[in-house]
């Protein structure tokens, strides 16, 4: 009985162990399974829901509108315009070679324009909008619109898209927009952001320098999608924040009335305030149509524009490099005004060529000026006079006065495609050539030869810091209204003099005056007679090749010569002459000489500003009563 009783009370203390054990593991479960519910239900809620709704919920970014860019007046160069666009959603297409079928039959849509879709489709996730088409017909979205009900996965849209109203007269310097590339969202932290299929972006000019201010932000659409992705609802419309809208320097009807003048040969014009630094114009011919740019421009037309020897492409104003030529003497006068190196009353004798160690140095008389003073060389822009100017002044001091009025550096912090020049100097020659300069360079840049090179828009800052008096200025293409100038006599206050001695900058003016209104003068036979047109300017030719000793015995003259061999024509003036306020560069290539192909088109245009002077007065008056 004893052996019976402590056999139960041991298997009744082994089951009482096992149902403690068991009791601990089940309430270790039970606590584990709490846990883990108050895991997923509390501090996973955030992680799981926003799971949830990125599988219920679609976004869709829309395009902002670009902000419009017009010139001083008020007028519109760069707008926005109503445009028909195709989209499809790749997710809501089931048969896409049937669907590319239809497309074929009912809008313009290529095998190019597949392969581009096809290449577009590889790269976006399934529910992402593409442009099919941005550039549709009325009679296009009319008939894609009737056969919707047939077709999957499309959506005719109403959008907006850029347009030039300018006829192409300010393609270089506005610029054009196309569609984001690759190498612009590497470029730009903003469009990887944005990211928007079919997004516009600046190219070049000012589109391009202002294109993240102008492209605005971008509105949002939020969906609500089934299981298949279908929309079911719009849950939210954010609308987008247009881009910001500016308002340029430049008067249109001067710009369009240059880029007129020009449109038949290769050149630049420029025409700026002097006291102000507005720029009035800035053409670049030949030019090109910025619209076609927009929607993607026909391979036929880019081939035409990239192999075209006048490369229209090209900002002429701002990225041209052009020997100055003789434009450089009044610069070249001064610097030895104001280095004491020549008075006014300094004579030399031209007899139409030098002779110095062993080279011979001609000026562009044959047979010589004779005996010259200083005005009269700027005058008649004699060669052989400067020649011996430049020798006593020699370059580094010239290249110091060249500097200060402007040649040898950017005019513009704003458009990237603007080249700097070069104004040579001693040290540079050693720096880069690697060889000591020699006193037959310092001949050449005495007349704006040799290693000198400049652009237009350059040329006409020197122009005008000549014709203020020597007041350095700051020129602007962009209307800022916090930095309205005072032009009533305060403004000289504001800026450095780039002279020593003023007379000596009143003198070299003058000298301009003789050159294009008194006889022997080399434009004088492009002055006006009228009074409140009168201007004075420098001729210049740029020499783009050394002319051969036989060239020089058979006479040949510049419109004997084939197109490319050609000099280049330039002319710089300021007018009116007695109270100056614009000053211009013009540039042709291949023209000639300066006298026959610059100056004649000068004429007309300063005719043109002036004659519009007063309005342009009264609208800064107006604009800075606003302020």
């Amino acid at each position: 009985m004893a052996i019976f009783s402590e056999t139960f009370q041991s298997k009744t203390r082994l089951i009482t162990r096992r149902m403690f054990i068991l009791s601990v593991i089940k309430t270790t479960i039970f606590i584990s399974i709490i846990c883990r519910l108050f895991y997923l239900q509390i501090s996973e809620n955030i992680k799981w829901r926003s799971l949830s709704d990125k599988n219920r919920l679609r976004e869709w970014k829309i395009a902002p509108q670009r902000g419009i860019i017009e010139d001083y007046f008020g007028k519109k160069i760069a707008i926005n315009s109503q445009v028909f666009q195709l989209h499809m959603i790749p997710e809501d297409v089931s048969n896409l070679e049937e669907l590319f079928f239809r497309l074929s039959k009912l809008i313009d849509f290529d095998e190019r324009k597949k392969n581009n879709l096809i290449k577009k489709l590889n790269k976006r996730k399934p529910w992402e909008p593409i442009v099919v088409s941005d550039n549709l017909t009325w009679s296009e979205f009319s008939r894609l619109n009737l056969f919707l009900h047939e077709i999957q996965g499309i959506k005719p849209v109403v959008a907006v898209a850029r347009k030039y109203l300018e006829e192409g007269s300010s393609s270089h310097v506005i610029g054009y927009v196309s569609e984001t590339s690759v190498k612009d969202l590497e470029n730009s932290k903003l469009l990887r952001k944005i990211n928007i299929p079919g997004l516009k972006t600046g190219k070049n000019g000012l589109e391009k320098s202002l294109n993240e201010t102008m492209i605005g932000k971008p509105g949002l659409q939020r969906f609500e999608v089934n299981a298949y992705g279908k929309r079911i609802k719009e849950l939210e419309l954010v609308q987008g924040i247009a881009g910001k809208n500016y308002r340029t320097t430049l008067d249109i009807d001067v710009q369009k009335f240059a880029s007129k003048l020009i449109k038949d040969v290769s050149g630049s014009i420029c025409v700026m305030d002097i006291y102000t630094g507005d720029i009035i114009a800035i053409v670049s011919s030949p030019t090109f149509d910025a619209n076609k740019f927009v929607h993607g421009i026909a391979l036929k037309d880019w081939q035409d524009l990239i192999n075209n020897d006048k490369k229209p492409l090209m900002n002429k104003s701002i990225a041209g490099l052009y020997p100055p030529g003789s434009t450089i003497k009044p610069i070249v006068a001064l610097s030895a005004l104001e280095n004491d190196v020549v008075s006014p009353d300094t004579t030399t004798e031209c007899k139409g060529e030098i002779e110095l160690y062993g080279h011979k140095y001609h000026c562009w008389k044959e047979k010589g000026h004779g005996f010259l003073r200083l005005r009269e060389a700027i005058k008649q822009s004699c060669d052989i006079y400067f020649y011996e100017v430049a020798r006593r002044l020699g370059v580094d001091r010239l290249a110091e006065t060249a500097t200060k009025f402007g040649l040898g550096n950017k005019v513009f912090d704003i458009l990237e495609e603007e080249q700097s020049g070069l104004v040579p100097t001693t040290q540079w020659k050693l720096e880069n050539i690697g060889r000591g300069w020699v006193l037959g360079e310092t001949l050449l840049a005495g007349i704006g030869q040799g290693y000198f090179q400049t652009t237009p828009i350059q040329l006409c800052l020197m122009s005008a810091q000549l014709a203020n008096g020597g007041y350095k200025i700051k020129p602007r293409i962009i209307y800022d209204e916090q930095a309205l100038q005072s032009t009533a006599g305060t403004w000289r206050g504001q800026f450095r003099q780039l002279y020593r001695n003023q007379e000596n900058v009143k003198f070299v003016l003058d000298a301009q005056f003789g050159a294009t209104n008194e006889p022997m003068g080399t434009s004088y036979g492009s002055r006006h007679v009228k009074p409140e047109y009168i201007f004075a300017g420098k001729t210049g030719t740029s020499q783009i090749r050394t002319i051969s000793a036989e060239e020089r015995e058979l006479k040949i003259k510049q419109k004997d010569l084939p197109y490319e061999r050609r000099d280049h024509a330039l002319f710089t003036a300021f007018a009116p002459y007695k109270n100056p306020r614009y000053a211009l560069s013009i540039v042709i290539e291949h023209g000639g000489t300066g006298s026959s192909a610059a100056a004649p088109i000068a004429k007309k245009i300063i005719k043109k500003i002036l004659d519009r002077h007063q309005l342009r007065i009264k609208h800064q008056l107006d604009l800075s009563q606003e302020v």
